[in-house]
């Protein structure tokens, strides 16, 4: 079962608080609509289900329209860099069409949808440029028509953006707890290994052109490599997330230099563009200021944008990942990041199809914990047809975890070794 700190639960849950009472502008019948907090699922045991959604307008005015089997409160905001609109709910069952989200209209390039947190979903609307909420509302299903949710975006320019964030009486953002240089020691004295299955919630990650998320497939195979760590009783294994819920960035590494892990290991499934034409096989990433290739370049960018798709506030995130690199560079943790990296390689070579080039680095946000050995692993690409078989084999995924598990136990056993002789 995964394990999430205190810290996770109130940081995000001051991120997706901040704002609920700012934008909800319009009707005098909205203010019945404000909450001071996170609207709570209603208490029957069947969620609330997102039947419909549509986009409607043009760039001068933009609907937002999204039926529902009844009635919800919601929570509205806006944020910048890139400009998004970030709709907050109860947990809602979205029953929409795979293609829903897909297509701009209006001020709306795209928009995606999916759970943030336990008993809370979100709805972000990515625009073409910065926008104010003109009306946000919640009807109540009448004359044969549904229940609906509804909101109206007017353009509007930077300056204006910037001015009325400012004025927003947004509660202010929780600091996440102070984490000890030195963990407390664990009655259990085995190394502490921590998965970390990429993505999740709102944020689906690569989708395969067959329907196939990144998101369920390495979710999958982390409660496989869970279940083969664990077997062997020489280590605890702990996962950032154990069901379909998002987790920042941010916080998977804290998570993991809370509890002093020994090591750090994130699973995601790549995608290749078309345009760049096919890929395959497995690649281990390691951190560095300076990308290994292109490519490393374009995935890193691409990873370290999960917390934008999941509407975070990014400019209530410190940028301290060059102050970090500094720290890794004075430190043994990179060496042993790369020894770990090498050492996976090694393990994977003749049990799972491996890239031409399966040793890279890159600057990965969810690589910076500056005391723990970490690593990103891409066990495949979801774009090349037979790589999306194997990642759906459940006995690849089998093997496949065999051999991580394996690198591990090369990785760790002489640390076990000098921590009895000590």
């Amino acid at each position: 079962m995964a394990v999430r700190t205190i810290a996770f639960v109130c940081a995000i849950g001051a991120g997706l608080l901040a704002g609920l009472g700012a934008v909800l502008p319009g009707d005098p019948a909205l203010a019945a609509e404000r909450t001071g907090a996170l609207p709570k699922a209603g208490a029957t045991d069947s969620l609330p289900v997102a039947t419909d959604v549509r986009l409607g307008g043009d760039d001068k005015q933009t609907r937002f329209v999204v039926d529902l089997s009844q009635r919800i409160d919601l929570a509205a905001f806006t944020l910048a860099d890139p400009y998004r609109v970030v709709i907050d709910l109860p947990q809602v069952a979205f029953k929409l069409s795979p293609k829903a989200g897909e297509h701009s209209r209006g001020l709306v390039k795209a928009f995606r949808y999916g759970l943030i947190m336990q008993g809370g979903s979100r709805i972000v609307l990515d625009t073409k440029g910065p926008v104010r909420i003109d009306k946000a509302f919640a009807l109540a299903a009448s004359d044969g028509q549904p229940a609906r949710l509804v909101l109206d975006l007017v353009p509007t320019d930077r300056a204006s953006f910037l001015r009325s964030k400012a004025l927003e009486n947004r509660p202010a953002r929780a600091a996440p707890a102070k984490q000890s240089e030195a963990p407390p020691k664990p009655s259990d004295p085995r190394p502490l290994v921590v998965l970390d299955p990429g993505h999740g919630g709102i944020d689906n990650g690569t989708k395969a052109a067959s329907g196939e998320m990144e998101k369920d497939l390495v979710l999958q195979f982390a409660t496989t490599l869970k279940a083969k760590l664990e077997r062997a009783g020489k280590y605890r294994v702990a996962m950032t997330r154990s069901d379909d819920t998002f987790i920042p960035l941010s916080e998977r590494v804290r998570f993991a230099r809370a509890q002093g892990a020994a090591l750090f290991v994130s699973i995601h499934a790549d995608a290749i563009p078309r345009s760049e034409g096919q890929a395959e096989g497995a690649t281990v990433y390691t951190l560095s200021e300076n990308a290994s290739d292109a490519e490393a370049a374009r995935l890193a960018e691409a990873e370290n944008r999960a917390d934008a798709i999941a509407g975070v506030d990014l400019t209530a995130e410190p940028d301290d990942i060059a102050n970090i690199l500094v720290d890794l560079a004075q430190r043994e943790t990179k060496s042993y990041s790369v020894q770990f990296a090498r050492t996976l390689v090694g393990e994977l070579k003749n049990k799972a199809r491996l890239h031409k080039h399966p040793l890279k680095a890159a600057g990965f946000k969810v690589l910076t914990a500056p005391d723990v050995p970490s690593v990103l692993i891409e066990l495949g690409y979801m774009s090349t047809k037979d790589d999306l078989k194997l990642l759906t084999s459940a006995a690849w995924q089998a093997k496949t975890a065999g051999a991580l598990a394996q690198a591990v136990d090369t990785f760790l056993t002489p640390r076990l070794a000098r921590g009895r002789n000590n």
